[in-house]
C-alpha cells in the first residue's frame, strides 16, 4: 500500500516541479493531504471490486485481506451448503424477477455476510424449506404448551 501512495505522492510532486515556487509549494501540500486520504480510497476501490466479483462466482467469494501494509484479495470458498432430500448437484437455474428495493436489500445482506447473492438465496430457501424446522401443519415457528402460573 505504501509504494501505491508514495508512488501517487512522487507524482504530484513532479507536476508541482514544472511549475514556479508557488506552484512547487502548493504540489507538495496536496501529495501530503493525498497520501493521508489515498489508502482508504484505494481500500474503497478493492472492496468494491472484491464483491462484484464475488457476485459473479458461481460459489465462494473474493475476500479482500489487509495485514499491515500488505493488501491481499483473497478467493474463498463457500461452505458446502446443506441439500434438504433433494440430493442435486445445484445444477438447476431459475429466472427469478424481484422488485429493486428487495434485490437491493438481498445483496445487502449477501455482503454483510460476506458470500454470493446465489449463496445467500440458497441458504435463505433452505432454511425456510427445511423440514426439520416446520411444525404440525407445514407451520413453523415456536409452540408454548402447558400452563402458566404468577
Amino acid at each position: 500500500m505504501s509504494l501505491a501512495v508514495e508512488g501517487l505522492r512522487s507524482d504530484v510532486i513532479a507536476i508541482g516541479d514544472l511549475g514556479d515556487d508557488a506552484v512547487a509549494e502548493l504540489a507538495e501540500r496536496i501529495a501530503t493531504a493525498l497520501s493521508r486520504s489515498a489508502p482508504a480510497r484505494i481500500l474503497e476501490i478493492l472492496s468494491e471490486a472484491a464483491t462484484e466479483l464475488s457476485g459473479e462466482l458461481p460459489a465462494g467469494r473474493i475476500e479482500l485481506r489487509v495485514a499491515g501494509d500488505d493488501v491481499q484479495l483473497a478467493y474463498v470458498e463457500d461452505e458446502h451448503v446443506p441439500q434438504g432430500e433433494d440430493e442435486g448437484d445445484l445444477s438447476a437455474r431459475i429466472t427469478l424477477r424481484l422488485a429493486e428495493g428487495l434485490k437491493s436489500r438481498v445483496e445487502d445482506f449477501a455482503a454483510r455476510q460476506a458470500v454470493s447473492v446465489n449463496t445467500y438465496i440458497i441458504r435463505a430457501l433452505e432454511r425456510s424449506t427445511s423440514s426439520d424446522r416446520r411444525g404440525r401443519g407445514g407451520r413453523s415457528g415456536n409452540r408454548l404448551r402447558g400452563y402458566g402460573s404468577t
